[in-house]
């Protein structure tokens, strides 16, 4: 096995390093910079390994990255920080009004979106020569349909988005993963069980979603709850910081042991301390430390995340088919998510008003991340993983690169002047 200390401190060297390289030259925003410096250069070694095979330095990484095991370290290590980070900086009182608008594409759009993908896709492997069953297909729909709340918060830093239209991006990304990792789970028990999909009953995933999903948010709710108690009992900042890392690890920790949605657990308890906590029970010093050792968290593991996902492709088993196949995939989950979020806003449309261009900036400006790859890494060795993962990998380096570049034009086009300029002064 790869050594913890080694492997960080690799990660940390080979961030700063790149990181260094986009901001003296590429000046993009960090999250892509580090993806595409990592792409290009994880081709680049492969490219090299195939004019020199006896270097064998690609074929090193991709088994250290292997051992390294992205899918545990994202989903059970890294998420919690990220999540919570992300919950601290979100209004709650921009989400209270939108909450019918997120929860029916948080619930309702993903599930729509998983069953459109996969439909999809079943026929997409079919055309390239691939013999994916249903219910793998449905898989691969379950992992790329939630947006990613840790792409999605790192582009909204940059793009001028309007706050009503933000609180909808930001919220359905941070509770929509919690969903889709319950489906996800569903489905790929099934598929690992060799079942044919038809156990998936409407019945058992929704009683699954309301006990993870509700569950979850309810320990949120008790944990926040507690640790703002606590917060509110002292006045020592370190102190204070140190309680809310307990929040996060011991929330966390406790909801995957009750079986409930640790990410929307550890959103909800971020909601309340951000929001009431860092309001109520804590004093500027502390607010202000909180915030800054908080932001410090999220972008350094941000950093390792993005840089990951880039060096992930020395992992992949590159088959023209696979490719092929993950090219048509771009813009069918596009097309799936522009109806999952059309639907829900539509017909919301009819009792409250939306923003102009509201639907094409939440179909573009739905990222996916780290989450979708780890979810795709995670699935056991099969025939059927290595053409699901390459599909994966292509629509999150697409999203990440070409919609986290364009999202801040598009609102720039589509979305009205005095709207911006209300982002502007946000």
């Amino acid at each position: 096995m790869i050594d913890g200390l080694n492997a960080v401190a690799t990660l940390l060297v080979l961030a700063a390093i790149f990181g260094a390289i986009n901001y003296h030259w590429l000046k993009l925003p960090s999250t892509i910079g580090l993806v595409l410096i990592a792409l290009a250069s994880s081709l680049g070694l492969l490219a090299l390994e195939g004019v020199m095979p006896g270097i064998n330095i690609a074929g090193q990484i991709g088994g250290a990255l292997s051992e390294l095991d992205f899918a545990d370290v994202l989903l059970q290590g890294m998420l919690s920080f990220l999540l919570f980070a992300g919950a601290l900086h979100v209004d709650l009182g921009q989400l209270r009004q939108r909450a019918a608008a997120i929860a029916t594409m948080a619930t309702f759009g993903v599930v729509l979106s998983t069953f459109l993908v996969g439909a999809a896709m079943w026929g997409v492997f079919r055309l390239v020569g691939l013999e994916v069953p249903f219910i793998y297909c449905l898989v691969f729909g379950s992992l790329i349909s939630p947006t990613d709340p840790v792409a999605v918060l790192g582009i909204l830093k940059t793009a001028k988005v309007p706050p009503a239209l933000e609180a909808k991006i930001a919220g359905e990304s941070l509770f929509n993963d919690g969903v889709g990792v319950v489906i996800f789970l569903i489905l790929a028990g099934i598929a690992a069980g060799g079942g044919n999909g038809d156990e998936a009953s409407a019945g058992a995933i929704t009683w699954l979603l309301l006990q993870e999903a509700v569950g979850g948010g309810l320990l949120g709710l008790l944990t926040g709850a507690l640790a703002f108690y606590v917060i509110r009992t002292i006045d020592e900042h370190n102190l204070e910081v140190i309680v809310t890392l307990a929040l996060v690890t011991g929330t966390y920790q406790v909801a995957t042991a009750l079986h409930l949605s640790g990410p929307i657990a550890v959103v909800v308890a971020g909601l309340l301390i951000g929001n009431h906590g860092t309001r109520l029970a804590m004093s500027d010093t502390t607010r202000e430390r909180l915030s800054n050792f908080w932001t410090l968290i999220d972008e350094i593991l941000n950093a390792v995340l993005f840089l990951l996902i880039g060096l992930e492709v020395l992992i992949l088993t590159l088959v023209g088919s696979h490719i092929l196949a993950g090219l048509m995939a771009i813009p069918i989950v596009l097309l799936a998510r522009f109806i999952a979020v059309g639907l829900p806003i539509r017909g919301l449309g009819m009792f409250q008003e939306f923003t102009k261009g509201a639907i094409r900036v939440l179909t573009w400006g739905g990222l996916r991340g780290g989450i979708s790859v780890a979810l795709a890494l995670s699935l056991p060795a099969s025939e059927f993983r290595d053409p699901l993962l390459t599909a994966c990998y292509a629509v999150v380096v697409f999203s990440i690169v070409v919609q986290g570049l364009t999202i801040g034009l598009l609102v720039r086009r589509i979305v009205p002047s005095a709207d911006r300029i209300e982002a502007s002064g946000h």
